[in-house]
């Protein structure tokens, strides 16, 4: 039975070539909108966790980190379980999904023969690491960009994961249309996440607001108290799609490609073990497959990106 505990209630929160699992140079769509919020597919999704690939009993003997799980008999997680197309908790069922929930129950799978065998931590982006560093969770899967100063503290699987940084403004706003455009202008982003150095490097004359979380940030855009919202593209994603007309994308996206990887404690052996699993999912299909149910069907692309190289 997979237990969902939240224990910190923080939440995080258009078209072709708008985003990728892999690299992309491609400008955002900025003004693509789609029609309706789209359902998963429930059934799809459920099945592809019931078909994972179940690791053997001599790989997890092998490794510390998989052995300690295995003997809890339940895989911790830190994660969030309201991004919409990243980890959505569905409280018709008790269900969470999304591509990042898909991963972490599948993980759970690998290592214990079933997807269900979870619990969650709800975390945001100023508590993954402490919930690492204190031996809360075994893993955080939560849109977790690698940087080097976080590997200090913990360490990365993956990467699983690439995205650039975008501009969010309120639908129809002309007068933000590039980074350029947010000198002096009052911009929103998450404390604890890269975007004040973002914003710092590409735009050192905007004036910063930082907030804890996506909802606060939205909000703020909302009420116009900012002129707009930085983070990173694939989660302001989640904004477009699920509030159609009320958000948009302003230019393209910019910045270096920001990885996205599976938070481990530091100098943990899971990092090998983490590892393997995601090459034997992108090898065998289930990333692609995941892809295309979490985000590609949901917002009209067709062919999944090329996954990202695991390190």
């Amino acid at each position: 039975m997979k237990k969902i505990f939240l224990q910190v209630v923080l939440p995080i929160v258009l078209s072709a070539a708008l985003f990728a699992g892999g690299k992309s140079d491609a400008p955002a769509a900025a003004n693509a909108q789609p029609a309706s919020s789209p359902a998963i597919d429930k059934v799809a999704f459920d099945s592809l966790l019931s078909s994972g690939v179940v690791a053997d009993d001599a790989e997890i003997a092998a490794n510390a980190w998989a052995s300690q799980v295995k003997k809890a008999g339940v895989l911790r997680v830190g994660a969030v379980r309201t991004s919409f197309l990243f980890s959505q908790l569905d409280e018709t069922d008790n269900g969470i999904r999304g591509f990042d929930a898909g991963l972490f129950q599948l993980l759970a799978r690998y290592i214990l023969g079933d997807a269900t065998k979870f619990e969650i931590t709800q975390v945001d982006s100023s508590t993954r690491e402490a919930v690492l560093r204190n031996g809360q969770v075994d893993a955080v899967f939560a849109t977790y960009s690698i940087t080097e100063a976080r590997k200090k503290l913990i360490s990365f699987a993956g990467p699983y994961y690439t995205s650039k940084q975008a501009i969010l403004v309120k639908y129809g706003n002309k007068k933000i249309t590039s980074i350029d455009d947010l000198a002096e202008k009052t911009v929103a982003t998450q404390s604890g996440s890269t975007g004040p150095s973002i914003l710092a490097e590409y735009a050192p004359k905007a004036i910063v607001q930082e907030f804890k979380n996506d909802i606060e940030a939205r909000t703020a855009l909302q009420q116009g108290r900012v002129d707009a919202y930085v983070t990173d593209y694939t989660l302001l994603l989640n904004a477009i799609v699920k509030n159609p007309n009320t958000y948009e994308i302003a230019g393209d996206s910019f910045g270096s490609e920001d990885n996205y990887g599976i938070g481990l404690p530091l100098d943990s052996d899971g990092v090998a073990f983490v590892n393997t699993f995601l090459k034997k999912i992108v090898a065998d299909g289930t990333w692609e497959k995941l892809w295309l149910i979490s985000l590609g069907n949901r917002t009209g692309i067709e062919k999944a990106p090329a996954a990202p190289a695991v390190q």
